[in-house]
């Protein structure tokens, strides 16, 4: 792909995913393996992502399981806590932009933060892991946990409703000088245990290559949980945030609460 596609997609495509993506096969893709059309392994950015045994327990990056810290350490997933995933706390591509994009659209800010290093900048602090899935080939999934005041929690569920009734043609975004489009906002059903929560899918596209998105965003009290989910076997493939990540997550915060 070419250098400047690649950086395009980075930013389109949730910066976070890419945490993801080392970890979501048991082997770790080589050049000779991609595809030089733009797979949407390398839309995320793969090629500076964190190997696949990032995830395996005791690697170096992996993420292991906490019996102390503080609530928000205590909610986020760990190696072990879904059978068949691997889970990697190591940060993100170096590539990545850093920060929260900027939408052309004010309606579409929220939609635009969500796909930052936080949900938005209320925020007060945010954990994220990596996941990949053992069992369907290519899945990447970015989960996160963010601690808010209630209230901003709150808020942040109806912006977010508000912003994607109010987006579905689409709108741009910009980080660190970086611009790409996110079209085709739809909502979508998706069932969560959290206190409320809101679900939809986006086709982020840039320098002829495109990847579809799809994320859920639950509240539970006062903490929010990001989940985005991307298939990088190829730009083709959809990908689904998997319902027992999901339930996992959200079991953690209760008991961590």
């Amino acid at each position: 792909m070419h250098k400047k596609a690649r950086a395009t997609m980075v930013a389109l495509v949730p910066a976070l995913l890419v945490a993801a993506v080392g970890c979501s096969s048991g082997t770790p893709a080589t050049d000779k393996d991609r595809d030089p059309k733009g797979s949407a392994e390398q839309v995320a950015g793969a090629p500076g992502a964190p190997a696949a045994s990032a995830g395996s327990t005791g690697s170096p990056g992996s993420a292991k399981p906490k019996t102390g810290g503080t609530k928000l350490d205590r909610s986020a997933l760990e190696q072990g806590d879904l059978p068949g995933y691997q889970i990697s706390a190591q940060g993100k591509n170096p590539n990545a932009p850093d920060g929260q994009p900027q939408a052309d659209r004010k309606a579409c800010q929220p939609l635009a933060d969500i796909m930052g290093d936080k949900p938005d900048p209320a925020a007060r602090q945010t954990l994220n892991r990596g996941i990949g899935s053992q069992r369907q080939v290519g899945l990447a999934v970015s989960a996160s946990v963010s601690s808010y005041a209630e209230s901003d929690a709150k808020a942040l569920i109806a912006r977010l409703k508000a912003a994607v009734a109010a987006c579905g043609k689409g709108f741009t975004a910009t980080v660190e000088k970086q611009t790409g489009s996110y079209r085709d906002v739809r909502a979508v059903d998706y069932r969560t245990s959290g206190d409320e929560s809101v679900s939809w899918t986006t086709t982020a596209s840039g320098e002829g290559v495109s990847a579809q998105v799809h994320l859920v965003v639950a509240r539970e009290g006062d903490t929010v949980v990001r989940l985005m989910a991307l298939n990088v076997a190829g730009a083709d493939k959809k990908g689904q945030v998997p319902q027992e990540v999901t339930d996992k997550q959200l079991e953690k915060v209760r008991k961590a609460g």
